[in-house]
């Protein structure tokens, strides 16, 4: 389950209905999937080929559909992320930079835990959203954010787009340092 940590007051927010709250106060899209849909070959997998990585859209197609026909995406796959990615600290250093997109940044964590960043309004600051398997996320347009890996150093997510190319990163720079 997700959770929150506030950076400027340290606050920390847990459980489902604190988390969903505060999300949507910031304009951050939050629902968990159940992840007892996914195989159990795949819960810990993270070296996925491209049938595994099928085997993940085929189990979660109802929830993505419901997610596309709420929410407007028209394309989806599947992102894994470990060690073994090759040039992982050269990918991480790319998304570890503040920016923004001209769309939607969406995910579905199955497997594994990431960190959102996202800046929300002048009182909050910056934000982390610490997430794990079943935990669903989209970052609204031009709300500046970056994505890092926790200690574990893995995770597998569905991401869903309305165009490929709005999922661009455009450089945010702070006016004040905020981090």
């Amino acid at each position: 389950m997700a959770v929150i940590k506030v950076r400027n007051s340290g606050e920390v927010i847990k459980g489902y209905e604190n988390v969903h709250a505060f999300l949507e106060a910031q304009g951050v899209f939050f629902e968990r999937w159940d992840m007892s849909k996914l195989p159990k070959s795949l819960v810990a997998k993270f070296d996925l080929s491209d049938d595994d990585k099928s085997e993940i859209l085929k189990a979660y197609d109802a929830d993505i559909r419901s997610l596309v026909e709420r929410r407007g995406y028209q394309n989806w796959d599947i992102v894994a992320l470990s060690e073994i990615t090759p040039n992982l600290e050269e990918l991480l250093k790319k998304f570890e930079q503040v920016h923004t997109h001209t769309e939607d940044e969406v995910r579905a964590i199955t497997a594994g835990h990431g960190i959102f960043i996202v800046k929300g309004d002048e009182e909050t600051g910056y934000f982390n959203i610490e997430l794990e398997a079943g935990d669903v996320i989209s970052v609204p347009e031009n709300t500046p954010h970056f994505f890092t890996l926790m200690d574990d150093r893995q995770v597998v997510a569905v991401r869903l787009f309305i165009e490929t190319e709005g999922w661009v990163a455009h450089s945010y720079e702070e006016k004040e340092h905020q981090l």
